[in-house]
């Protein structure tokens, strides 16, 4: 009797590190729902990697921020390939406002980065949480390093990838043997994002032993490893970030 092909569901997959995870989970050999809440043109792009790897795939519209939502994603991800052994929690947003500029921190500012960050990867596990269950699966959340330093794009996006470094935790402690929990806490990354700030990370870099900024798949390295490299590891926070921070 053959092995049940694994499945990974990346949020966030469309572009970036989200693309860079499910395409190395597909070369694996893992069925990849790959999920995206704007970018159709980018997503199906990355569906048509995923395909070239000879697995099957799933796409997924969907907002994290919205449980309703997210419940769907899920249910569609078991309709489509009834287990689901990785959840990446990879969707993030950020507003790039000054940390000294406090009055253009708005309540709509805070909700709309945790209500992504924070909630949105909430709901994602605990929709998955009876499939990773039952697979003995595991979960990696793609925080910051803001988290750990307090620096990053705005002091609402260092508090919410904080406090996902501590659901992190929270869960992985909560919910094993059968589930682990991890983060993956990049530095800079060479994407999108990025785009009309190469000075500001390149005076951040400064300090970095390895000088320089990750690509995507550095991350998709760590992402994988804490994934299906290890199966001693949970509760942790792995930083990537060239030793900018330690």
């Amino acid at each position: 009797m053959s092995t049940p092909r694994k499945v990974a569901l990346v949020t966030g997959s469309a572009t970036g590190v989200g693309r860079a995870c499910a395409v190395r989970f597909a070369r694996l050999g893992f069925a990849v729902a790959v999920n995206y809440s704007r970018s159709e043109a980018e997503a199906l792009e990355t569906v048509r990697l995923v395909e070239e790897c000879g697995v099957p795939v799933l796409l997924c519209k969907a907002n994290v921020g919205s449980d309703t939502e997210v419940r769907q994603m899920v249910g569609a991800t078991e309709a489509a390939f009834d287990r689901l052994d990785v959840l990446v929690n990879n969707a993030g947003t950020t507003h790039f406002v000054a940390h000294t500029d406090l009055d253009a921190l708005t309540e709509d500012v805070w909700d709309d980065i945790f209500q992504v960050n924070v909630k949105g990867a909430f709901y994602c596990v605990r929709a998955a949480l009876p499939l990773l269950r039952a697979a003995k699966g595991n979960v990696v959340n793609v925080t910051s390093v803001a988290g750990l330093t307090g620096q990053g794009s705005s002091i609402p996006y260092a508090a919410s990838k904080a406090a996902l470094n501590c659901v992190t935790q929270s869960l992985a402690k909560a919910f094993g043997p059968d589930v682990r929990v991890n983060a993956v806490a990049p530095g800079p990354i060479n994407t999108r994002w990025l785009a009309g700030r190469e000075a500001h990370i390149a005076k951040f870099l400064e300090q970095a032993p390895l000088g320089r900024a990750a690509d995507p798949d550095d991350i998709a390295d760590a992402v994988v490893y804490l994934a299906t490299g290890t199966t001693l590891t949970t509760g942790q926070v792995l930083v990537v970030d060239g030793g900018r921070t330690m």
